[in-house]
């Protein structure tokens, strides 16, 4: 989430309007309003600030997503899976275009 989404996310949350958040924040209006439109981008520090002033607390941490699928374990698998793949795009199939048409360079 981007920081201008996750601020008026938190403002709207605790039923705040700007003008009291920029004023629990110790801040302007109109710096509130710059935030939340991505014409400004706050700090992590700031941003924890006018969370807090919100009422909430700002959390950061790195997350791992796994992958869908795990690697394959082994060469043999590996393969196994290319040829699914293959197999799968041949019988998708395919369009027939048309040829492209390349502008004709005359050298004489």
């Amino acid at each position: 989430m981007e920081p201008a989404e996750l601020l008026r996310v938190a403002r709207r949350r605790f039923g705040l309007n700007q003008a009291e958040l920029a004023r629990r924040a110790g801040t302007s209006q109109p710096v509130i309003s710059a935030y939340e439109r991505g014409r400004r981008d706050p700090t992590t520090r700031t941003l924890r600030r006018l969370v807090a002033a919100a009422g909430g607390r700002l959390e950061l941490r790195l997350a791992d997503e796994p992958p869908d699928i795990p690697p394959p374990t082994s060469f043999a698998e590996h393969g196994e899976r290319l040829v699914d793949v293959l197999l799968l795009a041949d019988a998708i199939g395919h369009r027939n275009r048309a040829p492209l048409a390349y502008p004709r360079i005359d050298s004489s």
